[in-house]
């Protein structure tokens, strides 16, 4: 009997001022709460599995919103 290969989801570590990256997330996805967004260093997966969950969204959707969030912050879009 074959199994789906378990893709181990991709690690990731928050940069930069995550206080203005968690106001625009609260603004593009207003479902998103404070509590969803708290953030504690080296809790990042706890963090993406919260807005997985209140998004409905896959691990590695939540990492390309942060991602663009980090770019934002720093005036690249």
């Amino acid at each position: 009997m074959q199994t789906k290969k378990q893709i181990k989801p991709e690690s990731y570590k928050v940069t930069g001022d995550w206080g203005r990256q968690s106001s625009l997330l609260i603004e593009q996805y207003p479902e998103l709460t404070d509590d969803d967004l708290e953030f504690e260093e080296g809790k990042e997966d706890e963090l993406i599995q919260r807005m997985e969950f209140r998004l409905n969204i896959r691990h590695d959707e939540v990492v390309n919103i942060i991602r663009k969030g980090q770019l934002q912050t720093i005036g690249y879009t």
